[in-house]
C-alpha cells in the first residue's frame, strides 16, 4: 500500500490538479449551492407544513434528495475526470516519456486512475458536513449514511476504471469519453428501461410475481440500490416478487467489483501494446 500511494505519477498528478485553483473555486461554488438547497429546503417545508417545524419525516426527504444529487455528481463527472488519462498523454506525445520511467504499468495506470478521482472524493467527502445537518432533525441512522458513502466510492471507482480502461483502449480523448459516457448511460438508464420492460412483460404474462431477469437489471443499477439502501423495504419486496433472497447491494458489489478488476487488468494489459501498434 506504501508503494501504491508513493507513486510519482499519482504524486504528479494529484500535485497538478490541486494547485490550480479551478478545483478550489469549483469545490466552494459546489459546496454553496449545497448549502443553499440545503437552508432552501428546510426553509420551505416549515413554511409549507405551518409552525415552522421540521419533522423527521422531513429529514429523510432532504437525505434522499442529497443522496440522489450526489449520485448524479458521480456519475455525470467521473467519466469527464477519466476518459482523457491515457489518451491525451498520445496525444500530447508524452506517453513514450511516461513508459520510459521505471513506473510498471499498474503504477501508471493506478495513479492515473487515483488522481483523477481524488477531486471527485474530495467533494463528496466535503458534503459531509450538509449531510450533518440532517441529524439535528432526525429521521437517518449514522450507519446509513455510511453505507451509501460506501457505496458512492464503489460507484466512481468502478465507472473510474471504466473510464481509464477505454482512455487506454482507443487513440482518441474524444472517442474514450463518448465510450464511457454511453457505459454509464447503460448502466443507468438502459438497465432501468430493461428494469420496467421485465416487470411489465412478466406481470402481464404470469399475472403475478415477476421474472428473475428483473432481478438482474435492478441489481446493476446504481439509482434502484440506492433507493434499496435508503429504503431496505424496497429490497424485501423485489426479493419477495422475484424469488431471489440475496440483497441487491451484493449482487451489485460483486458485479462492479469484477468489473473493476477485468478494467483494471486490461488497463495494464494493454498499456504498452497499444503503445507499440501505434509507435
Amino acid at each position: 500500500m506504501k508503494e501504491l500511494l508513493a507513486n510519482p505519477v499519482l504524486i504528479k498528478e494529484i500535485k497538478l490538479r490541486f494547485r490550480n485553483m479551478k478545483s478550489f473555486t469549483g469545490l466552494f461554488f459546489y459546496l454553496m449551492v449545497m448549502g443553499i438547497f440545503v437552508f432552501g429546503f428546510i426553509n420551505l417545508t416549515s413554511s409549507v407544513t405551518g409552525g415552522g417545524f421540521f419533522r423527521p419525516a422531513e429529514s429523510f426527504m432532504l437525505f434522499s434528495m442529497l443522496s440522489y444529487i450526489q449520485l448524479g455528481l458521480i456519475l455525470f463527472i467521473t467519466p469527464g475526470l477519466t476518459a482523457g488519462t491515457i489518451s491525451s498523454e498520445r496525444e500530447k506525445q508524452t506517453l513514450n516519456i511516461l513508459l520510459t520511467t521505471a513506473q510498471s504499468s499498474f503504477q501508471i495506470i493506478f495513479g492515473k486512475l487515483l488522481s483523477s478521482i481524488a477531486f471527485l472524493l474530495l467533494l463528496v467527502v466535503s458534503g459531509l458536513p450538509i449531510y450533518s445537518m440532517v441529524f439535528l432533525y432526525g429521521g437517518v441512522a449514522p450507519s446509513q449514511i455510511a453505507v451509501i458513502f460506501l457505496f458512492y466510492f464503489l460507484t466512481l471507482l468502478v465507472i473510474g476504471s471504466l473510464g481509464v480502461m477505454y482512455s487506454t483502449l482507443t487513440r482518441r480523448t474524444i472517442t474514450s469519453m463518448i465510450v464511457t459516457y454511453g457505459t454509464t448511460i447503460f448502466l443507468t438508464a438502459v438497465t432501468g428501461f430493461f428494469l420496467i420492460l421485465t416487470v411489465t412483460l412478466s406481470g402481464a404474462a404470469m399475472g403475478s410475481g415477476i421474472s428473475p431477469l428483473s432481478y438482474f437489471w435492478a441489481s446493476i443499477n446504481p439509482a434502484v440500490v440506492l433507493l434499496t439502501l435508503l429504503e431496505p423495504g424496497f429490497n424485501d419486496e423485489i426479493s419477495l416478487a422475484t424469488g431471489i433472497p440475496l440483497p441487491l447491494w451484493v449482487s451489485y458489489s460483486i458485479f462492479y467489483i469484477l468489473i473493476f478488476i477485468a478494467a483494471m487488468w486490461l488497463s495494464v494489459s494493454r498499456l504498452r501494446v497499444n503503445m507499440n501498434k501505434y509507435r
